[in-house]
């Protein structure tokens, strides 16, 4: 069974397709990386899941039931923009008008629950608005684990954290789905960051899903590549092109792609003349991946 099963979805305002007849396969146990340019679409998906906006067309289904159950809606937890918290109320009185709220048995009790998973057991009495940006969106992520949800939505919950901040929300992430086996479906543009954690991708471009693989999948499909410097860069580049068939000069470095062997590289320009003063064996990432996509879409 899928956590979420989307066909088709379409959602237009003022006549302009925020989501274009979308489709997404979300897998229980999934932390599923949700990545797009801004305005293509993401939230209005993730809102539309969450039943914060009605669809033009097309169905959602839920572990395996339309979305717009109410047994099935109990399931799910989100944190869309920000938790809506109360400046002046306390971590715990914040959560506890949330379990409230939600109808959530002994709350007390549930609240020492979140509040364990997230790392902040101890800052309960501490007023939201002295908080932190990252403790604020780990007090966002506790209120929609309020009541134990099977699938946690998040938007850009990392972004504006710093190093630390986001090494814990990655702990945190990886914490919920295998101890509480939660799924989650998380946007960001932090790609690098979400690579470390996210085991599924759907990457969507103006409403339409351009690809959806694993993260096994992404991983067999990201190309090898040596990157080297010379003194001529230039020189370098045209010999190399000589014998290789896919040479490029990015980032201050040469880049001879689908090229693991070093040695045969820096013999090679040797021999012409040319000195390597650096050479390192690379793998395209996440993030190059999503630009070269993306390019390759806008040249088609």
């Amino acid at each position: 069974m899928n956590a979420i099963e989307i066909r088709d979805l379409s959602k237009s305002f003022r006549g302009m397709y925020a989501v274009d007849h979308l489709n997404m396969t979300v897998p229980v146990g999934a932390i599923y990386g949700f990545i797009g340019e801004n305005g293509s679409g993401k939230s209005t998906t993730e809102k539309l899941i969450c039943g914060h906006l009605v669809a033009d067309g097309g169905e959602i289904k839920l572990f395996g039931k339309k979305h717009t159950d109410a047994g099935v809606r109990m399931r799910v937890g989100a944190l869309i923009e920000n938790a809506g918290c109360f400046p002046s109320s306390s971590v715990y009185q914040n959560l506890m008008m949330q379990a409230i709220n939600l109808g959530v048995k002994d709350a007390d009790a549930e609240i020492a629950r979140v509040l364990k998973i997230v790392r902040m057991e101890d800052s309960a009495s501490v007023k939201f608005k002295s908080c932190s940006l990252g403790m604020k969106q780990r007090i966002g992520i506790a209120m929609a684990l309020l009541g134990d949800p099977a699938l946690l939505i998040l938007d850009e919950p990392i972004n504006g954290l710093d190093v630390d901040g986001m090494k814990m929300m990655r702990e945190i992430l990886v914490d919920i789905t295998q101890t509480y086996g939660c799924t989650v479906l998380i946007s960001s543009h932090i790609l690098g960051e979400l690579e470390k954690i996210a085991t599924h991708y759907g990457i969507i471009r103006r409403g339409k899903m351009i690809q959806e693989l694993t993260a096994k999948e992404m991983e067999a499909r990201a190309r090898i590549f040596t990157s080297l410097k010379t003194a001529d860069m230039s020189g370098a580049k045209q010999a190399l092109r000589e014998k290789y068939a896919n040479v490029r000069e990015e980032e201050g470095y040469l880049r001879v792609y689908d090229v693991e062997d070093t040695e045969t590289i820096v013999e090679y320009l040797l021999q012409r003349g040319y000195a390597v003063s650096e050479i390192k064996k690379n793998k395209i990432g996440l993030e190059e991946y999503y630009i070269q996509l993306m390019s390759a879409k806008e040249e088609a």
